[in-house]
């Protein structure tokens, strides 16, 4: 086809009322901060206490949530908390609930993931409105200031919009053109000649959509013409084959749900080799469309290839009428289109929201800071316990504890089994060790008697 004319565009939501576009036809961690997590979920605070032997731990570590990763069992409540606050189970009960609510947010996250992956569409009505007005020689349109000033012509719009589709922001509506991938209005040849009845809209990179197409013409006449419109199917959709179409059921479709519904055809049919899996065992119409008597699996894409054509485009014709001047004559047709489901929207919305994982985050951090301080707790109240039921026995074990850690803290190697006797005490290094304890505490108690005597002398 050859292009001529002046094919105009119209851009705003309203193409009626918006002003022309002129455009020349061209080709174109652990919670746990200081202490380790023993096998009941408890938190200890000493090495002491690893031991079985009592250590009054204190708050000094404090909790470093930021610091190290949390896990799971850091949220378990000792079963000595849960035995002492038997309510404290309904917090358990909420927690394996949050494991299976977890559980169930990520499974679904994944099916969401996955459903992304494919086409997401649906079909929405796309109403066109074809319209035209013709303007007398002695009213020509105002706006018009090329060589049809002072001369009958008439004016062609072609413009369209989504039904059902007022409630959308207006930001967010999808522009006429952007439905189509080519649009072409044929004139009648008679009156306008070889190289002036074609105007012709091709979408390019670079294209600006537009909400509507405009046409102007000089002339006092009827004039036929043929609006050939190509949607611009995304992904591209293929027309089949006539003879495969009526075999499959399909006319036009995206190519892998053309092998689809042929795959599906050679199940039912059970044309699949019993032998040889990869080989499909073509019946008489399948043999008459591929021109041979079986084939493989594999080589079935290649072989759709000379079976598969561009869609045909929507054929609309139309006669513009130039009876009654200044008047507009208005057709409507409806045809189907697909559009992206607003619910993909809605799904990558879910997958890229992150403001709850933040709230998310803080409470977390808020429920292993409190499970820490009722481990804190409880270690101090059987500290306390232990201290009130045998002050004795509990001060003995309290000094064996502390003598085992002081020994690991300075890396210092004895023999409990020889210390534990008397003789190990009568040796003769028991008495030069009390008398350099001696001279060293009078030694410590003459400089602070020659400091108190120096501040009173100053």
């Amino acid at each position: 086809m050859k292009r001529s004319g002046t094919f105009n565009q119209q851009g705003g939501n309203n193409a009626r009322s918006q002003q022309v576009q002129h455009l020349s036809m061209r080709p174109s961690s652990n919670s746990s901060s200081g202490g380790k997590r023993g096998s009941g979920g408890e938190s200890r605070s000493s090495q002491s206490q690893t031991k079985g032997d009592y250590s009054h731990g204190s708050n000094s570590g404090g909790p470093s949530s930021s610091k190290k990763k949390k896990k799971l069992a850091d949220k378990i409540l000792p079963q000595k908390v849960r035995d002492l606050v038997p309510e404290s189970q309904a917090y358990m009960d909420l927690l394996a609930f949050e494991r299976k609510l977890d559980s169930t947010i990520m499974r679904k996250r994944l099916d969401i993931q996955e459903a992304l992956k494919r086409p997401m569409k649906q079909k929405r009505k796309l109403r066109i409105f074809i319209s035209n007005t013709f303007y007398s020689s002695k009213d020509p349109p105002t706006e018009v200031t090329d060589d049809t000033t002072g001369i009958a012509s008439w004016e062609l719009r072609v413009e369209g919009r989504l039904l059902e589709d007022s409630k959308t922001d207006a930001s967010k509506k999808r522009k006429f053109s952007s439905f189509f991938k080519s649009l072409v209005i044929e004139l009648d040849k008679d009156l306008y000649g070889p190289d002036n009845h074609l105007v012709e809209w091709h979408r390019t990179p670079t294209t600006q959509e537009t909400d509507g197409f405009q046409v102007k013409r000089p002339g006092d006449k009827n004039v036929r013409c043929t609006i050939l419109l190509l949607l611009d199917y995304q992904p591209l959709q293929y027309k089949l084959d006539q003879r495969l179409a009526r075999l499959l059921g399909v006319h036009t479709q995206t190519r892998p749900v053309i092998i689809s519904a042929l795959w599906q055809y050679i199940k039912t049919h059970k044309l699949q080799d019993s032998h040889e899996r990869e080989w499909i065992n073509c019946d008489k119409y399948l043999e008459q469309i591929f021109s041979c008597p079986k084939m493989k699996f594999a080589e079935i894409p290649q072989r759709l290839n000379p079976l598969l054509s561009t869609p045909d485009p929507i054929v609309i014709s139309h006669v513009i009428s130039v009876e009654g001047a200044d008047q507009k004559q208005t057709a409507c047709y409806d045809i189907d289109v697909e559009v992206d489901d607003t619910l993909k929207t809605q799904m990558n919305n879910f997958l890229l929201s992150t403001a709850s994982q933040v709230e998310i985050q803080t409470l977390d951090n808020k429920i292993h800071e409190t499970v820490e301080t009722i481990n804190q707790l409880k270690t101090n109240r059987e500290f306390f316990l232990s201290l009130a039921k045998d002050p004795q026995q509990f001060i003995n074990k309290w000094i064996i504890s502390q003598t085992r850690d002081l020994k690991t803290m300075t890396d210092v190697v004895g023999n409990p089994e020889e210390e534990r006797r008397s003789e190990f005490y009568y040796q003769p290094w028991a008495q030069e060790a009390v008398c350099r304890y001696f001279y060293s505490k009078v030694q410590q108690k003459r400089v602070e008697l020659e400091e108190a005597l120096g501040m009173r002398n100053g």
